[in-house]
């Protein structure tokens, strides 16, 4: 393979990539927790009941369709899954949209994880990994700015889209905007079992039973849901957070978009450094910003508070996602990536759907206090960091 096609070949990785986790993350993940408060308003179903959605969904998918979607990954490449998973979670928004009973709910939720998963992060890491080696913190940083361009431009567009057409309308038009994103891409990428580098081939192979025998999985995926999860707990109650505060539905949709813009920044800065120093040491960085801006939503009122949260969370968020693949790609190689990421992908996708409806389970509505939920999440944001403090600082049985 010539040093041009190669070049040619990770820029279209690179930006099947950004798109896939712009629509399939960005869209049809961080877009509906803007759609909850309608769903409750017109519904009369409380927070719990709405944030459940998600979790029903991930817990019937994560662990099956996880485990299965990284073995075929990784033996038979990520485009047809990819194809699948777009249209999975485009329809899922359309369905949402329409969506009249908690029967159709609970079946569309289910269909937007099936998405995630064939479509989301798993396999965008699995293909950057193998395309990638020296520049692969970089490489992912730049594909996982799909995320944070995608999760920033959603609430303003559904913000606008809403006040024109009303929620319905452009709940569905987000599910044909995935589509029409993420399908075209993915449909042109070329299998890994024949575009692989000798080099990727050559790799020591490390046998999946070693993995699951090796206490830095466990510290990796516990730590990682830990954090995972508390930021899904945020972003879950965040709209609901700010109404109650009284703010509009556009000063919400502000806010919220600023997180991901300021997450843009966070996914640039911790790529650039996972290529210079310890891998481990950006990825607690990361558990300390999500942990550290939480107690400004417990503070009383200040200038910029709001403003503050959204930097230092949209930071921590940036590179949380992006950081798990290669580190597991350091500890344990780029040849096992797709079973091991689907496993601890199922892990992180449970936790971040489960202590949303914790949160809200703990949420007093008479007097609209989160502050018994965020104080768990703050605490379990830091067991995760603790956790990943203990992870080895080299490599294992890998080339670098």
């Amino acid at each position: 393979m010539s040093e041009n096609t190669v070049v040619s070949s990770q820029a279209y990785i690179m930006a099947t990539a950004f798109l896939a986790l712009f629509a399939v993350v960005g869209f049809a993940c961080y877009g509906l927790p803007f759609y909850y408060d309608f769903l409750s308003s017109d519904f009369g179903w409380s927070r719990t009941m709405v944030t459940s959605g998600n979790a029903v969904g991930k817990l019937l998918v994560g662990p099956l369709f996880g485990c299965v979607a990284g073995y075929l990954i990784d033996f038979y490449g990520p485009r047809k899954l990819m194809m699948t998973g777009a249209l999975f979670a485009g329809v899922a928004l359309i369905g949402l949209s329409l969506t009249s009973s908690l029967g159709m709910f609970f079946l569309f939720f289910t269909m937007n994880a099936i998405g995630y998963v064939l479509c989301g992060p798993l396999p965008c890491q699995v293909i950057i990994s193998r395309w990638f080696d020296n520049n692969r913190g970089k490489a992912m940083g730049i594909a996982y700015l799909g995320i944070g361009v995608g999760g920033a431009i959603v609430p303003l567009l559904s913000a606008n889209l809403e006040k024109s057409f009303g929620w319905q309308i452009a709940l569905m038009s987000l599910g044909i905007f995935v589509i029409i994103i993420a399908f075209p891409m993915a449909f042109f990428i070329r299998d890994p079992a024949k575009a692989r580098f000798e080099k990727a081939n050559a790799e020591i192979h490390v046998a999946f039973k070693e993995i699951l025998q090796n206490r830095s999985f466990y510290l990796l995926a516990i730590g990682s849901l830990l954090s995972i999860g508390s930021v899904g707990g945020i972003g879950a109650h965040l709209k609901y957070y700010l109404r109650d505060i009284n703010y509009t539905q556009v000063e919400a949709a502000h806010v919220m978009s600023a997180v991901l813009v300021a997450s843009l920044a966070g996914r640039l800065l911790m790529g650039f450094l996972a290529d210079l120093i310890c891998r481990k040491y950006v990825m607690l960085m990361l558990y300390l910003f999500v942990a550290g801006s939480i107690p400004l939503l417990l503070l009383p009122a200040f200038s910029g508070r709001i403003i503050l949260f959204s930097i230092l969370f949209g930071i921590g968020i940036g590179g949380n996602y992006m950081i798990i693949p290669l580190m597991a790609a350091d500890l344990f190689g780029v040849r096992a990536l797709g079973r091991t990421m689907g496993i601890i992908l199922v892990a992180d996708g449970i936790a971040e759907a489960v202590l949303p409806m914790l949160v809200g389970a703990l949420y007093n509505a008479s007097t609209k206090s989160y502050a018994a939920g965020f104080m768990v999440l703050i605490c379990l944001t830091l067991l995760g960091a603790l956790l990943i403090g203990f992870l080895p600082k080299n490599k294992l049985g890998r080339q670098p």
